[in-house]
């Protein structure tokens, strides 16, 4: 199994709602692509100092999925949305 886990820095002054509907859709995909198992995510809620806006951690059943995932219509959408307020990105995969 793969633990794919990302965190985005959304620019200055992106609305709370914007972030909101990125994390939605990224929950949707659930079901959409073959291959994930599962995904959390969420806009940052504690609001400490150098913490990242928006987060997800995805199970995807191995790295054959998680290619799959990574160039899926329905996933390349939320990308898009993303994309629109994103200013910074990490992320890792985690064999579990």
């Amino acid at each position: 199994m793969i633990r794919h886990i990302v965190l985005f820095q959304a620019a200055d002054g992106t609305p709370v709602s914007q972030l909101q509907e990125a994390a939605d859709a990224l929950e949707a995909l659930v079901g959409k692509i073959p291959g994930l198992i599962s995904m959390t995510a969420g806009v940052e809620g504690v609001g400490l100092p150098g913490n990242y806006d928006l987060g997800l951690v995805a199970e995807l059943e191995d790295e054959a999925a998680l290619t799959v995932y990574a160039d899926h219509p329905a996933h390349l959408e939320v990308v898009a949305l993303v994309g629109a307020f994103k200013v910074g990105r990490a992320g890792i995969d985690i064999r579990v």
